[in-house]
């Protein structure tokens, strides 16, 4: 039995797939469902989890090289919320990008992770190294 670290055994699961170059989305509660990607649905209620506590917990156990978010992210939301981010994805650099261009690497995925962050354009990709 799991006694420390990821305990959800789906995201184990998908997180021994993901290879060099792979990638992972991280979600809010209100991204689109994209029917030919696994996808975890880990939300509960609003902001339970959020986008930010799932990076934590998978950077724990992966070696992640790059990140994708939406430039809108940095327009429509407050300068703690991007330190937060800024934070959680430290030493990983990050390349903003019109969220349309952001959704035409979601289905390149390995696999999708839905928050119930309510926080806007709060969507990552994940690049393992």
């Amino acid at each position: 039995m799991v006694k420390t670290g990821i305990l959800n055994p789906q995201i184990l699961s998908l997180l021994a797939r993901i290879r060099h170059t792979n990638a992972l989305v991280i979600a809010d509660r209100g991204f689109p469902f994209w029917p030919q990607l696994e996808t975890l649905d880990l939300s509960l209620v609003d902001d339970v989890p959020t986008v930010t506590h799932v990076i934590a917990a998978v950077r724990r156990n992966h070696n992640f090289t790059q990140a994708y978010m939406a430039k809108e992210f940095q327009r429509a939301n407050s300068e703690a919320t991007r330190g937060k981010f800024a934070r959680v994805l430290q030493g990983v650099p990050v390349k903003f990008e019109p969220h349309v261009d952001f959704k035409t690497r979601v289905p390149g995925a390995i696999g999708l992770i839905r928050t119930g962050d309510t926080v806007q354009y709060a969507n990552v990709i994940l690049i393992s190294g």
